[in-house]
């Protein structure tokens, strides 16, 4: 192992990120140093690549490696750690817990009341070598493809969104047909869902939905969504909506489209203040509502493995692009590009 590496960095605060070569970090006592094998572009890192008011007012320190998603080798451990050996092949939980709050204290720590957040508050994961704590490294199965064990994060996201409840023998509508909501048709489908509705608007996407297991997909711009809902519900609604897209317009419909006494799940994060009708959404219709913040550690990330590991849930064609950590700048277009051409675009250090 050399002494120096590549990394995606944000150099200023402006648009864009720039290829640069840096010393491959040593790790702290307690933490881990990984050769990447694979990494993955989150909407998050779009919103840090391209500067909006979010990363304008979320991030603190700059220069900063992006990234959050991955899956490598580890080459090195510190003096503390215990549990994790030098050639484990591993993701993280992206959440990085104090371990001291209540929350922590508790089993909540992937809602840590001081947390930290791999790529947003510290150096990430687009570099041929990462840091990470070891409460957060999870050894994965060797056999599980790079590229596979690098989208765990996200896939947990729909993981814990999708089965907070069972959905065995339950209709389930998810709106976005962003790689969140398409996760979530696939872990509804081999989770035993009756039927399963997405709600998207390209239809690259939309098509992926199909492969993965919706059972029918719905275009936001021209179907009837609420007459085909009802008909396919003997008029009474969904058991079960997942929001993934936190629009006014997937909230309202949600609440009207949830059946009396069903749950909404809420992981879409609106890009600013939205409106709930309390009453006739929620209180007079009994309905359970679940905020879904991240993964549950690692309840979450054990059934992950354990879905991926049956062979029953195959989320390949949502990983729709490979391309080298060199040409990170196509994969950010690839994933702002209208209409979407892209499902998950992981990057290869």
């Amino acid at each position: 192992m050399g002494e120096l590496m590549q990394a995606v960095v944000k150099s200023a605060a402006e648009a864009g990120a720039e290829l640069v070569t840096r010393s491959i970090p040593r790790p702290g006592a307690d933490e881990v140093l990984v050769r990447v094998k694979a990494t993955s572009i989150c909407g998050t890192d779009v919103h840090i690549y391209g500067w909006n008011s979010w990363a304008a007012g979320r991030i603190r320190d700059l220069p900063q490696i992006l990234g959050h998603e991955f899956a490598g080798e580890v080459v090195e451990v510190g003096s503390e750690v215990r549990r994790i050996k030098v050639g484990d092949f591993i993701s993280a939980e992206t959440h990085i817990p104090c371990r001291a709050c209540k929350q922590c204290l508790t089993g909540q720590m992937h809602i840590c009341n001081n947390l930290k957040i791999l790529g947003v508050d510290c150096d990430g994961c687009f570099a041929e070598y990462a840091v990470v704590p070891e409460i957060v490294a999870w050894k994965n199965d060797p056999s599980v493809a790079p590229e596979l064990a690098a989208v765990q994060e996200p896939l947990g996201n729909a993981v814990y969104c999708t089965l907070v409840e069972p959905v065995v023998g339950k209709s389930v509508l998810i709106f976005g047909d962003g790689p969140t909501g398409l996760f979530a048709a696939a872990v509804a489908h081999v989770a035993g869902a009756s039927k399963t509705f997405l709600v998207g608007r390209h239809p690259v996407r939309m098509e992926i939905a199909r492969k993965v297991g919706a059972t029918q997909t719905l275009d936001d711009n021209r179907d009837d969504i609420e007459g085909t809902l009802l008909s396919e519900t003997d008029g009474l609604g969904v058991d079960v909506v997942l929001d993934m897209a936190g629009t006014q317009r997937a909230i309202d419909l949600g609440f009207k489209m949830v059946r009396k006494g069903g749950r909404f799940s809420a992981f879409g994060v609106a890009g600013g203040r939205v409106s709930i009708d309390l009453n006739d959404g929620i209180v007079f219709k009994g309905v359970t509502v679940y905020g879904i913040n991240g993964r549950l550690m690692f309840d979450t990330w054990f059934e992950v493995r354990n879905l991926l590991a049956s062979g029953r849930l195959d989320i390949s064609p949502i990983i729709t692009h490979k391309l080298p950590l060199s040409e990170f700048a196509e994969g950010f277009e690839l994933m702002v590009r209208r209409p979407k051409v892209s499902g998950k675009v992981v990057l290869i250090p």
